[in-house]
């Protein structure tokens, strides 16, 4: 003999499966695409921050070290030039990989439906 609450709570879950499928690609495509890029820009601030960039683009007319002489405050110059054209290679790898990824979370679902309905054809 069946339970009645089997069956009750048997079709409640058999709905909540059915509504997630069907509201699958409006959450997709709204709540967890925002929270992906909020992911990203917390990536891409991490990795900043991680490369200090912003720190060597302050600082590029500072001796280093403390060296006041026209030697110095040259040699300083260069060197946290060379720096930040590094760093900033770096840091547009970071940038395009980033917007390759969510590139593919956008077109990810189409790809997933067109391999799902050659396998049926």
């Amino acid at each position: 003999m069946i339970n009645s609450n089997f069956a009750v709570f048997g079709f409640k879950i058999l709905g909540e499966i059915i509504v997630s499928i069907v509201f699958f690609p409006f959450w997709w495509y709204s709540k967890g695409l925002i929270g992906f890029l909020k992911s990203n820009i917390d990536f891409l601030t991490a990795r900043q921050k991680s490369l200090g960039l912003f720190v060597w683009v302050k600082n590029i007319f500072k001796p280093m070290y403390g060296q006041e002489d026209w030697q110095g405050k040259l040699i300083s110059f260069f060197m946290r030039l060379i720096q930040i054209i590094v760093r900033s290679v770096v840091m547009f790898f970071y940038l395009i990989l980033s917007f390759c990824i969510i590139l593919a979370w956008i077109i990810l679902p189409f790809i997933i439906m067109y391999q799902i309905f050659y396998q049926l054809a």
